[in-house]
């Protein structure tokens, strides 16, 4: 029974010693892990302006924002009040704002959220065009934009609206997903007339 006596404090001691030793190692990993799971910024950038040339040195877009924050692990790229205008858009250059915008990865798509407004400058005999919708993803390499969001467009003689649209301003073509309605005033036809 003496030996009991001892043996039992060596064996609480032991156990004591072993379940330190488990509590350390099982809070190392979860602060690891915790580390590896999080998502902080490596780059934050005020004021940030990105300019893409084409082969002749033009510059076929330029990309503002007040403020870029980069996330390594997903490689995303947050912009607060965006400002996209391309350039190589066709004969007047067009401008795409939000009140946020995602880019990905290596640039290839820019996606611009809440309040997004996309306007073609006047030209020629055209007038403005606006477009206004809640989302749009642009893929400015392949001059494609797309959004599967109601969206309105309007210019001096022309009010339309659609849920989703596909733009290709290459191929000068734009497609309306569903639910389109619109409205044309001919300017040469009085307002009053039949």
């Amino acid at each position: 029974m003496k030996r009991a006596s001892h043996i039992f404090p060596a064996l609480l001691l032991a156990a004591l010693a072993g379940l330190t030793f488990w509590l350390d190692r099982s809070l190392r990993l979860e602060q690891g892990m915790t580390e590896a799971e999080r998502n902080d910024p490596d780059l934050i950038v005020e004021g940030m302006v990105a300019r893409r040339f084409d082969a002749e040195g033009r510059i076929k877009h330029t990309l503002h924002a007040s403020r870029m924050t980069h996330f390594p692990r997903t490689e995303t790229t947050v912009l607060e009040a965006p400002r996209f205008v391309s350039d190589a858009s066709g004969p007047a250059p067009v401008t795409i704002t939000s009140r946020t915008a995602r880019v990905t990865r290596n640039g290839d798509e820019i996606h611009f959220d809440d309040n997004v407004w996309v306007s073609r400058a006047p030209y020629a005999d055209r007038s403005e065009l606006v477009m206004q919708t809640e989302y749009l993803q642009v893929l400015p390499d392949a001059h494609v934009a797309r959004t599967d969001r109601k969206v309105t467009i309007t210019d001096a003689h022309t009010v339309a609206t659609a849920i989703g649209l596909e733009l290709n301003s290459e191929q000068r073509t734009a497609r309306f997903l569903s639910q389109f309605r619109g409205t044309y005033h001919d300017p040469k036809r009085p307002p009053n007339s039949p």
